[in-house]
This record gives C-alpha cells, structure tokens and sequence, in this order.
C-alpha cells in the first residue's frame, strides 16, 4: 500500500483525486491532506480518506477544523506552517494541486529521494521552471503531470526518444468564446466567460481557458517537463476535448494521446504508473463522437496566446511577472473591475514595467519577483478599468 498525500484537497482536482481513492480501496494509505479556507470540505475529506493529519491554509481555522475533526483521530493544523508539515510527511506520491503560486513552496518541500510528485499545479513550473525542474533531479524527485495535456505527453514519449521529437503539440478547446467576435468578447461577462463548454474547473483556469491564457501558460509548463526547445512545441484549437496531446517524431509518426475529457484519467495514470489503476471513468466511444475538429488559434482575438508564446521564447524571468500579472488581472476580471481583454492589456503593461533578469534560482527569489509584479500590475489596473463590462 503506497502512502499518499494530497495538497490543494478542497478544490476540483483534490476532489477528484479524493474520488479515486475511494474507487480503489487498499491502493493507498493517506498520510495528509491539504485546503485553503473551506473547513468543512476539508474536514469531510480527511474523514473520507482516513487521513492521518488535515492541514488548513487559513490560520483562522484552526480551532474550527480541530473541532470538525474531533473523535477522528486525525492530527491537524492551521497557518502556512501546516500546509508545509503536510507536504513533508513521509509519503510516496504527493498531489501538488494547491491553485496558484501560493503552491510552489509546499511542493518543493514535498521533493525527497524515491518520491513521487503527481503535479496539478502548473505555477511550479511557470513561475520557477528551471529551478523546479532542476531541484526536482536534485532531490531524486519524479515529476508526472496531471494535466490531461501534459500527460497524453509523457504517455507518447514512450513511443520514442527526445532526440527523435519533431514537434509537440497541445491542444486547447478554444474556450466558450471560440466562435466569437473580438466585439462580442470585448463585452463579454464574468458568467459569460465561466460557462467552459467541456470542463468543471474552478474560476481562475476557467477564464484562463477563456482567453487562452491557459494553453499559453501550459507551453511554458511543457518546455519545462520534456526539455525541448521553445520552436518544438505548439498549440491547436480542438472543441472536442478528446485528443489532449500529440508527439510527431522525425519519421513522419504521430503519437496522440486520446481520452473523455475527465480528469479521472491523468489521475489515475499518475497515481498508478508504471501500473495502470481501473477506474469507473467514463470511455471514449469515437464511433458515438463520428468526428473531431482541428483550427488554428487565432492570436488576434485571443493576444494572452502571443503574450505567454514571446515569455516562453524569451526565457529568463519572464515567465514569471506573466503568471503573476496574469493572476492579478484575472481576480479583477472576475470581481468586475476590469473586462475580459483588460486581463492580457495588463499582463502586457506589467511585461513592459518589469522584463527581463535572470530565471528565479529559489523558491525565495520566484515569490519575491511574484510579489513585484503582483504590485506592477496592480499599479496599472485603473487604466483598464473603463474597459469593464
């Protein structure tokens, strides 16, 4: 029985994963979970789950989750401090699905010899790249993605070497705006852009998705994970959500990576490799589907694509004030203050403020640069905000 903890618990992945594991009992052993705010959500899973301790990010709730959690026997704790106990206990595999940069801490403090990072969180890797990746070899890390992309990746590699990688393509669903004007999206909405026509996710990667932000942020991620150069990887819109990524190799073969548009799958494959674990996940029925459509993004009504596309080329800590802008801008979208193209007008203005420099080579320096930018972007907010809808 391999012991497992999960970070990010209370959100739509952690839930996910929590499901699973009650679909395969006698697999794992949880050794600790992991949420922000929610105590009861955080308090129920850990009872679930026969988890050993329950940390909450929110120091405030201490005394709320001891109570939840009182004649369980589960140990608990609240604050930050917590959330790092809970990464660093003893596990086997640790699912880093804590939603923003506020993850990056507690996954690195989850690294150690002979562990497993099932990692859900993509601002790792965005936002300390190459000091994630290079910590992670360091420590004897193994690092498997969750994303449905990213994994329908590393399951096609196994087709072939990197040297013999032509190119690496993701594809994107092209969000609930994908047949719209730039007109129509300019006045788009918050409700607007959260109907995601494929995916269940939570607000942030669901307008992410809406502008394409996200497949632009998971370019990035993949440069990281399979070590290529940036001209070796690219992105194409397929509504469907069903081939998540594609590897063509120098003899003209094309692997691809097919499933439902669940996260179930990549889940269940992180958790089980080398082994495949059996899920009640719904099964992909092509003759059901009868076909799948391909385009090619358009950088014009979707510019947050082109803005993370020259990050990725240019390297260095660019990639990092992009993230962080990036999550500034979306939080005042969705509280109203600004409207859907005023989230890449001013990741843009942020870029222009702060570009350049070197990559973040700690934990330390990538929060430090995160918390600039974060600032940069705050200071030009109110030039966007007539743009609001």
């Amino acid at each position: 029985m391999k012991r497992l903890s999960l970070l990010g618990a209370t959100g739509s992945i952690g839930q996910s994963v929590a499901k699973l594991l009650a679909d395969a009992p006698g697999l794992f052993r949880v050794e600790a979970v992991a949420g922000g705010r929610d105590v009861a959500a955080l308090a129920e899973t850990a009872r679930a789950l026969g988890a050993r301790f329950a940390a909450l990010a929110d120091p405030a709730g201490s005394k709320a989750l001891a109570e939840a959690l009182s004649g369980s026997g589960i140990e608990s704790g609240a604050g930050p401090s917590a959330v790092m106990e809970a990464a660093r206990r003893e596990a086997d595999v640790v699912v880093s699905a804590i939603v923003g940069v506020a993850g990056l801490a507690p996954t690195v403090a989850a690294f150690g010899a002979g562990r497993r990072v099932a990692l859900a969180n993509k601002e790792c890797l965005v936002a300390a790249g190459t000091f994630f990746m290079a910590e992670a070899a360091r420590t004897g890390t193994e690092i498997l993605p969750v994303d449905s992309e990213h994994n329908a990746i590393f399951q096609a590699l196994s087709a072939g070497p990197a040297k013999d990688v032509e190119t690496i393509t993701l594809t994107a669903s092209g969000g609930p705006f994908r047949r719209k004007s730039r007109e129509e999206i300019a006045r788009a909405t918050v409700q607007d852009a959260l109907k995601h026509p494929n995916w269940s996710m939570g607000a942030k990667i669901t307008i992410d998705s809406a502008t394409l932000m996200n497949k632009g942020l998971e370019l990035i991620e993949a440069q990281h994970l399979f070590g290529l150069p940036a001209d070796r990887f690219e992105a194409i819109v397929h509504p469907e959500s069903v081939v998540h990524g594609l590897v063509s190799f120098v003899d003209g073969s094309v692997v691809a990576g097919l499933a439902v548009p669940d996260m179930c799958v990549p889940i269940a494959h992180c958790l089980g490799f080398p082994e495949r674990i059996g899920t009640s996940c719904r099964r992909l029925d092509l003759v059901a589907l009868g076909s799948l459509t391909f385009e090619a993004p358009d950088e014009v009504r979707f510019p947050a694509l082109a803005l993370a596309r020259s990050a990725m080329v240019a390297g260095g800590a660019v990639a990092t004030v992009l993230n962080a802008a990036n999550e500034v801008a979306v939080a005042a979208f969705l509280e109203g203050r600004i409207g859907l193209y005023g989230i890449t007008d001013a990741v843009a203005a942020t870029l222009d403020r702060i570009n350049g420099g070197p990559a973040p080579a700690s934990v330390e320096e990538a929060l430090e640069l995160d918390a600039q930018a974060r600032r940069a972007t705050a200071a030009v907010l109110p030039k966007f905000a007539a743009k609001a809808s």
